[in-house]
Parts: structure tokens; sequence; C-alpha cells
């Protein structure tokens, strides 16, 4: 797999976290972006995606959509770590 392989850890604070995720994540295609997969465990989640280059990923973080939600959302963003991550 070519690309760039992300492993996000996401903190979910409220409800409206896991919508606010649901609208980001719709984002991905726009910018070579694919969520992988999904996981959640009562207020935390783990996804898996891949972009097909870096520049996508840099597009996919300056999205005006995404920084409106952002924006939109305010205290219910959720804690997020992103991890470059290789296949072995």
């Amino acid at each position: 797999m070519t690309g760039l392989l992300l492993v996000a850890l996401v903190e979910l604070v409220s409800e409206a976290s896991a919508e606010y995720e649901d609208e980001v994540l719709a984002l991905l295609p726009r910018h070579g972006g694919t969520l992988e997969r999904r996981l959640t465990s009562g207020r935390e989640e783990v996804q898996i995606m891949h972009f097909e280059s870096p520049d996508g990923l840099q597009g996919f973080m300056a999205d005006p959509d995404r920084l409106a939600l952002r924006e939109r959302f305010g205290a219910d963003v959720p804690a997020t770590r992103v991890l470059e991550v290789t296949p072995r």
C-alpha cells in the first residue's frame, strides 16, 4: 500500500462528538482519503485512514468545511491523537 496510513485515537467528549466525526470523515474523499476502519468502545474511537499522499492529509486538515465544523461544534470537538503507521 502506498501513500499515508494513519491511526486516529479519538476521545469523544459528548454525543455530539460522534456526529462531528461523522461529518468530518465524510470530507476525506475530496482529499484522496479513505476511512479503512472505525472502531468504538464507549467514549473512545479508533479510526484507520489512508491518504494517497501527504498533500491529501494537509488538504484535509486545512479544508474550510472541516474548520467550519470545528467552529460549529466547539467544545464537542473530540480530542484526537493521530499516528502515522506502517503495516508489518
